[in-house]
């Protein structure tokens, strides 16, 4: 039996939750992928996962052994690599994670750009709103806006400082009123996003003064996109982020609400597997990164631009 090899299989088979798609996502045949995990469940005289005919899931033995199996196979398959590139060179594929409207606005072009001198490089972009578990999913980096799991597991390096911001069409506020304190937003549509830590619940900091309003989401989704959308028809008032924001700020269809009251601050950051040294490919990319969105987010420089007057 190659070890390594029914080692990958059966984290791919953990990972998918189904040796069919397992089979599928390998190259191989159902019959052979189930031939690899017997053979490891028999090495280590353990049962690594339960089967039924709907799902696999694991065992308790299965779900101690995952997450050092798969640093085992990825520790593998990048000492291959750097055997095989023998420099400087970047290769293989680099799975990321990212928060769809950050991937969308932000994370894609980046990623173009640090992606260009490295043609044997194959990045795999995985946009997702939903706080998936980085190990268990398989990606090699994950960017988190706030949301941190407090895992040992995780390693983490703080990228850029990420302001919330509430704001409105010009059309909405002419027409229902501009709030004067956070508790006047009971009267107002808010739109929500359903990511938020604390739910509708709207934390407010002023000079030491701090102040919570719970509010009625008249509108909820979890993609800030789709918020940012509803608040540019007219329809409310929106929770959202200045790396989301700036242009319509910026450009006046979105303008600020309550910009004397502070929300609380997240952070832009890269979350790898913290057992072993971060691969060359990600300890290149986070470093790209950190050079992009520091030590002022680009996002927060462009919103404090102003056109300068016509002559």
């Amino acid at each position: 039996m190659d070890q390594l090899r029914a080692m990958e299989i059966f984290v791919e088979v953990a990972r998918q939750r189904s040796f069919s798609a397992a089979a599928r996502r390998l190259g191989m045949s159902r019959a052979l992928v189930s031939k690899h995990v017997l053979q490891l469940e028999a090495k280590l005289n353990a049962r690594l996962l339960h089967r039924s005919t709907r799902e696999v899931s694991l065992t308790d033995a299965g779900q101690a052994y995952l997450e050092p199996c798969a640093a085992a196979v990825r520790q593998a398959q990048e000492a291959a690599q750097a055997v095989a590139q023998g420099g400087d060179e970047l290769t293989g594929t680099l799975r990321i994670q990212a928060p769809s409207s950050f991937g969308v606005t932000w994370l894609a072009d980046a990623l173009a750009r640090f992606s260009l001198p490295h043609p044997r490089l194959a990045p795999l972009l995985h946009v997702d709103d939903a706080l998936l578990d980085p190990i268990g999913h398989g990606f090699d980096l994950t960017i988190r806006v706030g949301g941190i799991p407090d895992s040992r597991a995780l390693a983490i390096r703080p990228l850029a400082p990420c302001h919330a911001v509430l704001c409105a069409a010009p059309s909405y506020l002419a027409q229902h009123g501009t709030p004067a304190e956070p508790e006047d937003l009971h009267a107002h549509r808010c739109l929500h996003f359903s990511h938020l830590t604390d739910g509708t619940a709207w934390h407010f900091e002023r000079e030491g003064e701090r102040r919570t309003v719970s509010v009625a989401a008249g509108f909820t989704s979890n993609n800030g996109l789709v918020l940012q959308h509803a608040a540019l028809q007219g329809l409310g008032i929106v929770y959202s982020t200045t790396f989301l924001a700036w242009r319509e700020l910026q450009a006046g269809t979105l303008v600020p609400v309550l910009p004397d009251w502070q929300l609380p601050l997240n952070h832009l950051s890269a979350l790898y597997p913290a057992s072993g040294r971060p691969s060359p490919k990600v300890r290149a990319l986070i470093d790209f990164l950190v050079a992009e969105y520091q030590p002022v987010p680009p996002w927060d420089l462009l919103l404090q631009t102003r056109q300068a007057p016509s002559a």
